[in-house]
């Protein structure tokens, strides 16, 4: 094969994307459709509760137009990272809907599901060879932490999925997936530049996020051939530019010419765009180092739950002497849930107060430190280990903020302006993410399972 043609829809199954973009896509013959269906840019959420980034009718309409197209052309769907995190719950939730969507359209194909989400006693056992090693930064992490997590996913390469292909699946749900690999592996498996086609992965996983004004999610159509590939964008009013690619190369990328993947490292030293017209862009020179393999371990644990309280602050009284004003209101925050609870409760809960208008979203980061706006916001939020503790804090915290006293003013104030009643809002259990670890597995399909299902 000399050319591979592909099409990104859009960056995220249930994102959205324009359909008339689609199959003026379709139009240049695709080898395949791929897209991904999750991220961590929501945190841990997704994968700690096993609950959806995206609403389920905004999924359920963008897999029922890309079964169809694919279906329609006889060429396979490839979606990533299913129902947001790629557990085994939001993988499911995925296949609900893809019988749901083939049961009502007529639809019938052979499906691959992958699972990412290895039994827990296989981790503890590459915890204990010492095959699990962290990133930089990591957690700590030990047996204890491990077995606790609610739930641990592999992010897997190309393996699963070329293993899927070449047993017949049309349409392949995997678990969590790295972005790239859903777009690599056809292009792989055909022996195409392995650079190449990491790096065209690369830009293509966020559908049209690499042209110049993405004024709506929507697609890609990449041309892979032996020593370049050509990006088009499949909305004829967006177009890529040189920088716009280079740039989007870059993107969520902690070093700009090596991004790992579980195979090895793209490299784009000697990478070079230029402009085909004034709508396409050639990329070559790429490269590809190949690195022991290890595939990234994301894993969330529940926190607690959560309670929270907004509020805006506009009188410049305060705003004149806003640090001192907010340690005095914490520490009668503080001093009021010691003696409704008891001091037993230290280190059992935790509060926080940011403050939009000054660093509310760099904190100490902020290099105008201390900037202030004419007004601000508070969020004062409560961590507790239930919902009605987490509650009870919040409702006393934002009771206090609303009337904490400034010498200049005498009686009592109200100094702050809840947009909402009541005021207190919960938020119900929260999660954090407990691993940023690798795990060498001895063949890149020993963590996964693929079940293969007719529809």
């Amino acid at each position: 094969m000399n050319e591979m043609r592909y099409i990104s829809p859009t960056g995220m199954i249930g994102s959205g994307f324009q359909e008339a973009s689609l199959r003026r896509a379709l139009a240049a013959d695709p080898h395949f459709i791929g897209c991904d269906g999750g991220s961590t840019d929501d945190g841990p959420y997704q994968l700690g509760a096993g609950k959806p980034m995206f609403a389920r009718q905004a999924c359920k309409r963008d897999l029922r137009i890309l079964i169809g197209a694919a279906l329609e052309k006889k060429i396979p769907l490839l979606v990533g990272s299913c129902g947001g995190a790629g557990g085994r719950i939001n993988l499911e939730w995925t296949w609900g809907i893809v019988k749901e969507i083939a049961h009502e359209q007529g639809f019938h194909f052979r499906a691959a599901v992958i699972d990412s989400e290895p039994p827990r006693e296989y981790l503890l056992k590459k915890f204990r060879e010492g095959k699990i090693r962290p990133l930089d930064p990591a957690p700590p992490l030990d047996e204890k932490a491990l077995a606790g997590a609610d739930h641990v996913v592999c992010m897997m390469g190309v393996e699963p999925f070329q293993e899927a292909l070449d047993n017949g699946a049309q349409v392949v749900l995997a678990g969590r997936s790295s972005d790239t690999s859903i777009f690599a592996a056809l292009p792989v498996k055909h022996g195409f530049d392995p650079g190449l086609a990491w790096h065209a992965a690369k830009v293509l996983e966020c559908g049209a996020a690499a042209v110049t004004n993405r004024f709506t999610p929507d697609g890609m159509l990449c041309t892979l051939r032996k020593d370049e590939f050509i990006l088009e964008p499949a909305n004829p009013q967006m177009k890529c530019t040189p920088v716009s690619v280079a740039a989007h190369t870059l993107y969520e990328n902690a070093d700009p010419y090596l991004l790992y993947e579980p195979s090895g490292a793209l490299e784009t030293h000697n990478a070079t765009y230029e402009a085909v017209d004034e709508r396409r862009v050639r990329v070559r020179g790429s490269g590809f180092r190949k690195l022991p393999y290890t595939l990234k371990l994301e894993g969330a644990k529940q926190a607690g739950y959560q309670s929270i309280v907004i509020g805006g602050v506009r009188d410049p009284v305060i705003l004149g002497q806003l640090d001192e004003w907010l340690a005095g209101m914490k520490k009668r925050i503080t001093d009021r849930i010691d003696s409704i609870f008891g001091e037993d409760m230290r280190g059992k809960y935790h509060m926080n107060l940011r403050v939009y208008g000054r660093d509310g979203v760099m904190g100490p980061r902020e290099p105008e430190h201390g900037r202030l706006a004419h007004e601000i916001c508070l969020l004062l939020d409560f961590l507790a280990e239930d919902q009605e503790t987490a509650h009870t804090m919040a409702a006393s915290g934002g009771h206090i903020a609303l009337h904490h006293p400034i010498p200049e003013w005498h009686g009592l104030i109200s100094g702050v302006a809840f947009p909402y009643a009541p005021h207190v809002i919960d938020r119900g259990p929260v999660y954090r993410f407990m691993l940023n670890h690798v795990v060498e597995p001895a063949t890149p399909m020993e963590p996964f399972r693929v079940d293969y299902r007719t529809l």
